[in-house]
């Protein structure tokens, strides 16, 4: 049972089923809300989604979309848009406890991606910190 949480421990979740997909985001929205060029979402029905500690803090970044985000430490969570996206939850991926376990299969919203995303496999690699 796929299982993550927030970077303080304070919130932590668990899903159930399979996944429907997973895929990383280039929309503005994103990126304001999680401060990071893209977004990396796995969505699950939400009936197989449950928050098991903590309580989320509720945002609402659009008219329909609800994004929520540990209060504590600011780690965003889980995205519900019942209008566009109807008995789903997208989680943010990279808050799963086994992030690797499931590849992203597509780049979603790249009409908003920035630029430079489209050469970042080009720049160098470092093991952790240029020397």
């Amino acid at each position: 049972m796929p299982s993550g949480g927030c970077h303080c421990g304070q919130v932590r979740y668990e899903t159930t089923g399979d996944v429907l997909h997973h895929a990383i985001c280039h929309c503005s929205d994103c990126r304001k809300s999680s401060g990071a060029p893209m977004v990396g979402w796995i969505a699950y029905r939400s009936d197989g989604f449950a928050v098991t500690s903590g309580r989320a803090k509720e945002h609402a970044s659009s008219e329909h979309g609800r994004r929520y985000f540990c209060a504590d430490c600011g780690t965003g969570l889980y995205y519900i848009n019942e209008a566009m996206l109807p008995g789903i939850v997208d989680i943010q991926s990279a808050t799963l406890d086994e992030p690797e376990a499931v590849p992203p299969g597509a780049h979603i919203q790249w009409a908003e991606h920035l630029g430079w995303a489209e050469t970042l496999d080009q720049l160098p690699k470092f093991e952790r910190f240029p020397g």
